[in-house]
C-alpha cells in the first residue's frame, strides 16, 4: 500500500504544481520541467522513511499496464491527415534529425573506439546504456525515455545522471532556438533558400469526438488483451504503437484531445513508479558524457540546416523540428510562434510525430550498439 500511496500523493502534487499560475513556480519549472519532480519525489520520501521499495510489485504493475497505456495513448494521438498539411519537406527535415539524434552516438562510439571515453566511460562503466533514453526523451519525450530505459535495462544512476544533464541542456538549447529562429530570413538569404512559401492550414475533423470514458475503455481493453497475447515487452510496444495508430486513422471521431492528456498523466505515473527506485547516493555527474551531449546536439543543428540547404526548405523549419525533437509539444510552438504564429499548430503536430516514433528511434540505437560492441 505505501508504494501506491506515495505514487498517488506524487502525480496528484506534481500535476497541481504544473498548473499552479504563479510566477516564481513557472520560472523554476522553465528549468527543472515538472516530470522531474516526479522522479525525485518518491526517492526523496523513500529515503527520509529509510524504505527500499525497489523491489516491490508495484514496478510489475507499471511494465504491465501503466508504460503500455501511456504508449498507446500518445500513439493514438497522432493523425496523418494533420501530417499531410505540414508537407513532405518540412517532415523530412524533421526526420533527418530524429535520424542524426539516433545514429550520432553509435558512429562517435566508432571513431572514438580506443579512446577513454568510449573504451572506458561508455563501454566498462556502460554509460551507453543511458544513451537510448536520451534518444528516446529528445526524439519522443518522457514515455519513450522510460520505454527505452526499460528495454536497455539502465542503471539507476546513470539514468538520474543522463536526467538532469538532459534537462539543463534542453533548456539552454531552448533559449538558443527561440533566438536562432529569429535569424531565419538571414540564413535563408546566406544559404540562397528560396522556397519560402507558407504550409497548408491544418484540417480539423469535423463532428462530436468520442467520450473520454469510451476511449479510456479502448485503449484498455487492447493493452488487457496484447498483454493476455504477448509475453515480449517489445514487441507489446510495437504492437500497441500500430494499434494506436490504426486507432487514430481508422475511428473518425477519436478524441485526440483526450488521449494526449491521457498519455501526460500515465506519464507522470510512470515517472513516480519509477523514482521508487531511486537512490540519490548513486547520483554521479560525469564531465566528459556531458561534453559529448554537447557535441551530438550540435552537430543535429548542422545536419537540419544542411538538409534544410539541399532541399531548398526555409530554415526556419530547422529550429521548430529540432524543437519538436528536443523539446517537445510545449516547446515547439512557442519557439515557433517568434516567428510564425500561424504555423503553431504544425510545430504541434511535428512533437506529436516526434513522441510517436521516439521509442523506435531509440531502438534503433540499442540495435545499432548491441550489434557491434556486445
Amino acid at each position: 500500500m505505501i508504494p501506491w500511496l506515495i505514487s498517488g500523493f506524487t502525480v496528484i502534487a506534481v500535476y497541481l504544481l504544473n498548473r499552479w499560475e504563479n510566477k516564481n513556480i513557472k520560472s523554476l519549472l522553465n528549468w527543472f520541467p515538472a516530470i522531474l519532480f516526479a522522479y525525485l519525489i518518491p526517492a526523496g520520501i523513500t529515503a527520509l522513511m529509510d524504505i527500499d521499495l525497489s523491489q516491490d510489485e508495484i514496478h510489475d504493475y507499471s511494465k504491465l499496464y501503466f508504460i503500455p497505456l501511456a504508449i498507446i495513448a500518445v500513439m493514438s494521438s497522432l493523425s496523418f491527415l494533420q501530417l499531410k498539411s505540414i508537407g513532405w519537406k518540412p517532415i523530412a527535415v524533421f526526420v533527418a534529425g530524429s535520424f542524426w539524434i539516433a545514429v550520432f552516438p553509435f558512429f562517435l562510439a566508432l571513431f572514438l573506439l580506443d579512446s577513454e571515453l568510449i573504451s572506458e566511460l561508455f563501454i566498462n562503466q556502460e554509460y551507453w546504456k543511458g544513451v537510448p533514453p536520451i534518444v528516446g526523451g529528445w526524439i519522443g519525450g518522457s514515455t519513450s525515455q522510460l520505454v527505452l530505459k526499460e528495454l536497455v535495462a539502465c542503471p539507476e544512476n546513470i539514468f538520474l545522471t543522463v536526467l538532469v544533464m538532459d534537462n539543463i541542456l534542453v533548456n539552454i538549447w531552448t533559449i538558443l532556438m527561440f533566438q536562432g529562429i529569429k535569424e531565419s530570413d538571414f540564413l535563408n538569404r546566406k544559404l540562397k533558400i528560396t522556397n519560402l512559401s507558407m504550409p497548408e492550414a491544418i484540417k480539423k475533423r469535423e463532428g462530436k469526438s468520442l467520450s473520454p470514458l469510451l476511449c479510456f475503455l479502448i485503449l484498455t481493453a487492447f493493452v488487457f488483451v496484447i498483454n493476455a497475447l504477448v509475453d515480449s515487452f517489445v514487441i507489446k510496444i510495437i504492437v500497441l504503437s500500430a494499434i494506436g495508430l490504426l486507432l487514430s486513422s481508422l475511428i473518425k471521431n477519436w478524441n485526440f484531445g483526450f488521449v494526449l492528456k491521457f498519455g501526460g498523466i500515465l506519464i507522470l505515473v510512470v515517472m513516480a513508479v519509477l523514482g521508487l527506485k531511486l537512490k540519490f547516493s548513486l547520483v554521479e555527474f560525469e564531465l566528459g558524457f556531458l561534453g559529448f551531449m554537447i557535441v551530438w546536439l550540435l552537430s543535429h543543428f548542422i545536419i537540419l540546416l544542411l538538409v534544410a540547404k539541399l532541399l531548398n526548405v526555409n530554415t526556419a523549419w530547422v529550429p521548430i523540428a529540432s524543437m519538436a525533437n528536443v523539446g517537445g509539444i510545449a516547446t515547439a510552438p512557442a519557439v515557433t510562434a517568434a516567428y510564425e504564429p500561424k504555423w503553431m499548430p504544425h510545430a504541434i503536430i511535428l512533437a506529436i510525430l516526434s513522441m510517436a516514433t521516439g521509442t523506435f528511434w531509440g531502438m534503433l540505437t540499442i540495435f545499432l550498439f548491441r550489434s557491434y560492441f556486445f
